[in-house]
């Protein structure tokens, strides 16, 4: 999924710090993607860039996309990150550079890396069901991996964990709870799919080296004892042990974590990097069609870049 702002601000994140457990409500704002959809922009935002690696989070839908076109996001670029995209209703037809075609399902896991660089257009298949609900999340490669070949994996088959108290999980990516994903990871994370029936009361085994955030996808959860509701983001800080979790209906959320990122990076538009120039040259590279790739069978034209901002992008720590 791309980055669609005009006018995209850049992040400067990353870099040194921790904090304790703590329980903060993380604003997002609706954001066009497309001509039919609209997101929930939950990371970055002005309180909070990253949890981990995580660097980006879209949540979107539920939608009725019946006799709409649903999700159409033509070619863009992508440098120094992995896309990941998690569905719980629809489809979304994945299309790449390297000629990666694959439809993502709802409980199947789309990863793509785009180390050093890669171009991918994202719609709903002809055909696609009535509804669009899930999220499109992005992690940040550390610097002695951000120039890897780029790669698409699609694992169908991921793995469950099965708590108390009606609280079963999904390993979307990195471990949790001894259960490990299949996709491929380059620092210490997870990313997991929690369903809790109505009646829930548990809790959830954590990593006190992780900073955590949840991310309330349907129904209303408990987390630590802040209610959210569909849509929300709550960072939960470090030095956490277990999560207590209740469900006052049928509900389901992600739950994102992993090592505090510390190094500093430049996040602009679709573009990873740790200065002015990495991000000037991956936009000069796309805008003259070169570096990137060509992806093919999209029926449109691809995205072109904003304008960079006046003045030079630096480098800084996260914002905490």
């Amino acid at each position: 999924m791309s980055n669609l702002d005009l006018r995209p601000t850049p992040s400067l994140c990353g870099g040194s710090g921790r904090t304790g457990p703590v329980r903060d409500l993380q604003p997002g704002k609706q954001v066009p993607l497309g001509e039919s959809t609209v997101v929930r922009r939950l990371l970055p935002n002005l309180g909070r860039r990253m949890v981990g690696a995580w660097c980006f989070v879209d949540h979107y839908g539920p939608d009725d996309i019946v006799d709409r076109p649903g999700m159409q996001v033509p070619p863009h670029p992508h440098m120094g990150l992995q896309t990941v995209s998690w569905l719980h209703a629809g489809e979304v037809l994945h299309r790449d550079s390297l000629g990666s075609l694959q439809t993502v399902r709802p409980g199947e896991l789309g990863l793509m890396t785009s180390g050093r660089a890669i171009a991918h257009s994202e719609e709903s298949p002809h055909g696609h069901g009535p509804l669009l609900h899930g999220a499109q999340l992005w992690v940040a490669l550390p610097g002695e991996y951000r120039a890897t070949a780029p790669h698409f994996e699609h694992h169908a088959e991921l793995p469950r964990i099965t708590g108390g108290g009606g609280l079963s999980a999904t390993v979307v990516l990195g471990e949790l709870d001894g259960a490990a994903s299949p996709g491929t990871v380059y620092s210490p994370l997870v990313g997991a799919d929690l369903t809790l029936r109505s009646g829930t009361d548990t809790r959830l085994p954590l990593d006190p080296d992780f900073e955590y955030a949840a991310l309330t996808i349907s129904g209303e959860t408990e987390v630590d004892g802040v209610r959210l509701t569909p849509g929300s983001l709550l960072y939960l800080g470090c030095g956490r042990t277990e999560l207590p979790l209740r469900a006052h209906s049928d509900s389901s959320l992600m739950l994102l974590g992993g090592e505090p990122f510390e190094e500093k990076i430049v996040m602009w538009w679709n573009f990873i990097g740790r200065s002015h120039d990495d991000i000037a040259e991956a936009r000069a590279s796309w805008m003259a069609g070169t570096r990137f790739g060509d992806v093919h069978g999209y029926e449109g034209d691809r995205l072109p870049a904003p304008e960079l901002p006046p003045g030079a992008l630096k480098a800084r720590g996260r914002v905490r």
